[in-house]
């Protein structure tokens, strides 16, 4: 089978592994994030919309695709969902699931930028993981502010109340700890995305008891199947198959 995986976090790629030995497997990311050493055919960035990628099902004879993407790339999703109508194929998803709170946990759930500034007026040292968005703002920081914004890579904006951190994750727990003692936050944000790779920074919060705003997840469209587990959607795959 010809299947098409929008991928960009961890979990596709395991999935791209697990799929590449029985199937003919492209394996797609956005642009940023990294590609590592896979079994198949990849590319890098966008297709053009839901348009472009519907093209490029058709032209490449795409049987199945599959939307593994970050659970906040709504976008990528919306167009995956109409790209697959378009074709006329199947989609199926994998929807990560989402972090629960814990015992000592402060979580602040907001819904977009604005809910954020709010949520901040209380705070002095905040730590953005959230992406770009901060950078955009840099104009915007109260005096009384001083932000440290993680991310994979960006030009930092001339703000002496910003600190850029570009680096990659995933990050171990003391590593999450330091940053968070020696840059004197006082307040992590960042989106609600789950995962492994990246909790290591609540873990930290809950454990310096600093507060977390946490960036809600938009709404994504219904695929053809959603699964859990990448291992799950791999097995339900062969059974199709066989």
């Amino acid at each position: 089978m010809r299947i098409l995986i929008l991928g960009g976090i961890g979990e596709a790629a395991r999935l791209a592994r697990l799929l590449a030995p029985a199937h003919r497997v492209t394996y797609s990311i956005a642009g940023k994030g990294r590609l590592s050493d896979l079994p198949c055919s990849t590319r890098v960035g966008g297709f053009g919309g839901a348009e472009g990628l519907a093209a490029f099902l058709g032209e490449n004879d795409i049987e199945l695709l599959i939307d593994a993407t970050h659970p906040h790339a709504a976008r990528i999703s919306g167009n995956a969902a109409r790209a697959a109508r378009l074709a006329g194929i199947p989609l199926w998803a994998y929807r990560r699931p989402p972090w629960r709170p814990e015992p000592g946990d402060d979580w602040r759930l907001v819904a977009d930028w604005a809910g954020i500034v709010m949520a901040l007026r209380e705070f002095h040292r905040p730590f953005f993981t959230i992406g770009l968005e901060p950078l955009r703002h840099a104009a915007e920081i109260p005096p009384e502010q001083h932000w440290l914004v993680r991310c994979l890579a960006a030009e930092s904006p001339a703000s002496s109340r910003l600190t850029l951190l570009c680096v990659a994750g995933p990050f171990a727990l003391e590593r999450e700890l330091t940053l968070l003692r020696e840059n004197r936050i006082d307040v992590l944000v960042a989106k609600h995305s789950g995962g492994g790779a990246v909790e290591a920074k609540l873990t930290a919060a809950r454990q310096l008891r600093i507060p977390v705003v946490l960036l809600e997840r938009p709404a994504l469209p219904t695929a053809d199947r959603e699964f859990t587990e990448v291992e799950r959607l791999a097995a339900e795959l062969a059974k199709e198959n066989e």
